[in-house]
């Protein structure tokens, strides 16, 4: 037997129990907005469908856009992108921020380029100690960053200085050019994987793909993680410990730019200091346009389609003759429109 709330005719009978039959409180359908946006909640469905509309105005403005050979040189650079977005992402997911990412990228792309073969020195040993004072000198970022409260786009910038400036004193000055050809063939759009016509890069980003969603959403580490990054307070009284988080995160951004900075070099064939500009501001484009707020929710899933989307975008303007100054007025654009957007939702923290 059921009964019903007093008030207007319009009241839907609610069963005795029920915790929604309280006075003056009515249930009611959602509306078609409220249902699309706890989907957009869920799942980048506006992105993908700009993303689809862009693909189809570039195959209509521009003749051959959507030939096998003009997709995988667009997987290419999402690859590439995708590979410098990993750290960026988890940062983010912290409430954090890495400019130190470019910084990082030039040295993985100098020790490729210069180190390949020192005083007889094989390039794996050489890489494995560029990525491991990457690590250390992130993590040292970390910490300062959670010890001191210190914001860390002041703390990421001068690292990203200081990074730059011991490998020019390393390297005397050069930068190097032209990668090993195994570096090349990596990124190369006319590369095959196994017999597949599909770039290796592109292979190893799927793989990224899966196994950082894995680790961020079904493991331990990832859980801190997101934890943290929802409400540190409540991470610490859940008795995480909040700066091991930081300073795990930090490291690994670091180490992952500079084995990033390994492909780039590869696909750009010469190296200067200003080989991770580009790709710094993109990260942080990707990952907010994506959907990724500061300290969540989010997920690299998000980044990926935010990335797919803004290299789209720019592969399109750029064959309608657009320059590099409008894409990056474009990225600034989509930075500012993606917050408006995103920071109108309740924080996770009061979601949880």
């Amino acid at each position: 037997m059921t009964t019903t709330q007093q008030g207007s005719l319009d009241t839907v009978p609610v069963a005795p129990g029920d915790d929604a039959a309280t006075p003056g409180a009515e249930r009611r359908a959602p509306s078609a907005g409220q249902v699309l946006l706890s989907w957009q909640r869920r799942f980048p469905l506006v992105q993908i469908l700009l993303t689809v509309a862009v693909l189809a105005w570039g195959a209509a403005a521009m003749p051959g856009f959507l030939e096998p050979t003009s997709i995988r040189s667009v997987l290419v650079l999402c690859a590439l992108t995708g590979l410098a977005s990993i750290g960026q992402t988890l940062v983010v997911l912290i409430r954090g921020i890495d400019l130190s990412l470019a910084g990082f990228i030039v040295a993985g792309a100098v020790t490729v380029t210069q180190f390949s073969d020192v005083g007889g020195v094989p390039l794996p040993v050489m890489l494995a100690v560029a990525v491991a004072c990457a690590a250390t000198m992130g993590g040292l970022v970390g910490y300062v960053c959670h010890r001191f409260a210190v914001h860390p786009i002041i703390v990421t910038l001068a690292a990203g200085s200081i990074a730059v400036g011991v490998t020019a004193v390393l390297s005397q000055g050069g930068t190097g050019v032209g990668a090993p050809g195994w570096v090349a063939r990596l990124s190369a759009p006319t590369s095959s994987t196994f017999g597949l016509p599909v770039p290796p890069v592109v292979v190893i980003w799927a793989l990224v793909i899966a196994v950082v969603s894995v680790v961020l959403h079904r493991t331990l580490p990832g859980r801190k993680l997101l934890a943290t990054g929802a409400s540190p307070v409540a991470a610490d009284l859940a008795h995480i410990s909040t700066r091991r988080v930081w300073i795990t995160v930090y490291a690994v951004s670091a180490a992952l730019a500079v084995l990033a900075g390994v492909v780039l070099a590869g696909f750009a064939g010469s190296v200067d200091n200003r080989l991770g500009n580009p790709y710094l501001f993109q990260s942080i484009a990707a990952v907010v346009l994506g959907g990724t707020a500061f300290g969540g929710p989010g997920s690299y899933t998000r980044t990926t389609v935010g990335l797919l989307l803004l290299t789209v975008v720019s592969t399109v303007l750029v064959g309608l003759g657009f320059q590099e100054a409008d894409q990056q007025i474009l990225n600034g654009v989509v930075i500012l429109a993606a917050m408006a957007v995103y920071g109108r939702e309740r924080r996770l923290r009061d979601q949880v």
